[in-house]
């Protein structure tokens, strides 16, 4: 795996690591390509971290890294959208605004509280809240076209109280299938998150029968990101990403350049 599609850097307000130290192990492990996506969350409703963006500054400092490390490894501009119904017409503004080669559209935050804090399970049930926050993305779709893939889908599980003891596809079958069907009308991809390694789930965010889910359905986008704030997350647990992607019915995976996709046989 050549490509990490999914990266922060100091520019994301929960990221301490320098840009530089980030490309540097990117070179380290070998990789051709990082795109990095700073995160950028509208009206998120709590005062640390701060997911606003410096986008002149950011913009700048990644051009210059650009330009150092042109030798070493082709890096890419790209963003992660915390999306919000609310916030959708910004979004789209920003997004026409600056030459991202990639955008993530994810959701962080569902009807005002991140899955991150134990307050979005409070006194309730976890499916209840798994269910919300899939309806939540739905509803995210229905207002919003301007991105490339929806970020680590599932992303409500890593936090939950349980985690994915008891989760699974076809628990959501339905409006998972009503999302995934969604994204493909619309023409968007998924990725293959690896981060779900990290957080110790066994799986990649989404989980596997969501990924050859949305393969069987007719799917054709898929990219493949890390997710790592720091340099040692990385290209994380990369080696179990092609028998994933082709135990899904995937012989490809999906990089993006000036917001056009690009498939690389595996």
């Amino acid at each position: 795996m050549l490509a990490d599609f999914h990266l922060h850097s100091h520019f994301s307000g929960d990221c301490e690591s320098r840009m530089e130290s980030m490309i540097e192990r990117g070179i380290e492990k070998g990789l051709s390509i990082m795109c990095f996506t700073e995160h950028l969350d509208l009206d998120y409703p709590y005062e640390s971290p701060d997911f606003s963006l410096d986008i002149p500054a950011y913009f700048d400092y990644y051009q210059k890294m650009k330009e150092q490390y042109q030798r070493k490894i082709s890096l890419l501009f790209g963003v992660e959208l915390g999306l919000q119904p609310h916030v959708i017409h910004i979004c789209n503004d920003f997004v026409n605004k600056y030459p991202f080669d990639f955008v993530i559209g994810s959701s962080h935050v569902i009807n005002g509280v991140d899955p991150y804090y134990p307050d979005y399970f409070s006194n309730r049930s976890e499916e209840s809240a798994y269910e919300e926050y899939f309806t939540f993305l739905l509803k995210n779709l229905e207002v919003f076209q301007n991105f490339d893939v929806y970020g680590h889908i599932d992303y409500v599980v890593r936090y939950g109280p349980n985690t994915n003891q008891f989760y699974s596809y076809d628990k959501y079958r339905d409006i998972i299938d009503l999302i995934l069907r969604k994204l493909i009308k619309m023409g968007k991809g998924i990725e293959l998150n690896t981060g779900g390694f990290k957080y110790g789930l066994g799986h990649p965010n989404p989980h596997e029968d969501i990924i050859k889910r949305y393969r069987e359905l007719g799917g054709e986008i898929i990219t493949i990101g890390s997710d790592a704030h720091k340099p040692e997350h990385i290209a994380y647990d990369f080696h179990k990403v092609f028998p994933i992607l082709k135990a899904c019915g995937f012989h490809y995976y999906t990089i993006y350049k000036n917001r056009s996709p690009e498939f690389i046989k595996i």
